[in-house]
């Protein structure tokens, strides 16, 4: 039986560690695999099993993501908001990160559950994801850009996919720490008679 104050205390350390906390240490695969099959095991209504990963791990695909990222930008940002600046911002992180994997949804053909439902397996995968990376001491985020939603075709989704953020993953800089807190448990429930 698993120890469930080591358990606690797993999901309670479990924080956002932002890119620009990384090292330029690469993530050994064998540690992307067991994340990533951690994540297979999220639950599942009618096992639809809707969670799909794209990884950009190795150097030469996360230039490409670059590319796209500041392409994108650059086609999709009006003259006057237009800064190269933040251009330069948000694509240098997957090269900052080891590790950048799209989170990606696929749709039941069936549609035999809501698309709420697949979406909540998708994050119940991320978050066995982000326990995984806890435990192996990487630091990791879950982040939404606003790109996700014209990504589709580069990361060659199929028909009824969908990109539901990326995932940023890397080694931690020494002395690194996020604090965090939480409002007592006692202030969001009620037990009902």
């Amino acid at each position: 039986m698993i120890n469930i104050e080591e358990l606690s205390h797993l999901i309670e350390t479990r924080r956002a560690y932002f890119h620009k906390m990384y090292t330029d240490q690469s993530i050994d695969p064998a540690s992307i695999d067991l994340i990533l099959e951690n994540a297979n095991w999220a639950p599942t209504h009618k096992r639809t099993e809707p969670w799909r990963f794209k990884i950009f791990h190795s150097l030469d695909s996360r230039k490409r993501f670059v590319e796209f990222i500041a392409k994108d930008y650059t086609e999709n940002t009006p003259a006057e908001s237009f800064s190269e600046i933040k251009r330069n911002e948000n694509s240098e992180k997957p090269l900052i990160a080891a590790c950048t994997i799209a989170i990606c949804m696929q749709r039941d053909p069936a549609q035999s559950v809501p698309e709420w439902e697949e979406i909540a397996s998708v994050a119940c995968a991320v978050q066995n994801m982000w326990l995984s990376c806890t435990a192996l001491g990487l630091g990791c985020y879950w982040a939404t850009p606003g790109f996700i939603s014209r990504i589709s075709t580069f990361l060659e989704l199929e028909e009824g996919g969908k990109c539901l953020g990326l995932f940023y993953m890397g080694h931690l800089k020494p002395g690194v720490v996020v604090p965090a807190s939480r409002k007592p448990i006692s202030s969001k429930i009620r037990w009902m008679n």
